[in-house]
């Protein structure tokens, strides 16, 4: 039984459980792509899939607030591109569809997140 509480994209992708199982595939796709991971060379990875299930938690209307920095600041000057930003899309639909997220869920999850791209792109593709 759904919490009817939770706004619906967060219930229909099924809950914190596949977020989670969602999240670890992502990373250990983003880790293994050779375009991405030098982002993460110094990262903390347990500690960045905690903040990202936090924040993709809350983005989809789960139980729990987002507490960390805005996506501005914490992507400023990292020289992410919009084809970065594409891949790890890419990474996200991936590990939504391996964890057993229905297509149209996928779709709209990939959706909000295209919505946050001018927050995180601040370079310019070469």
């Amino acid at each position: 039984m759904s919490d009817p509480h939770l706004h619906p994209l967060f219930a229909s992708l099924g809950g914190a459980a596949v977020l989670r199982a969602a999240v670890d595939g992502f990373y250990d796709r983003v880790y293994a792509d050779p375009e991405l991971a030098p982002f993460f060379a110094d990262t903390d990875r347990r500690r960045q899939r905690d903040h990202q299930f936090e924040f993709l938690a809350a983005a989809l209307g789960g139980p729990n607030g987002y507490r960390g920095r805005s996506l501005r600041a914490a992507h400023r000057g990292r020289g992410i591109t919009a084809a970065h930003f594409a891949r790890v899309a890419g990474h996200l639909q991936a590990a939504l569809l391996a964890v057993g997220v229905p297509e149209h869920v996928v779709a709209a999850i990939v959706a909000t997140a295209a919505r946050l791209q001018p927050e995180i792109v601040d370079a310019t593709d070469r």
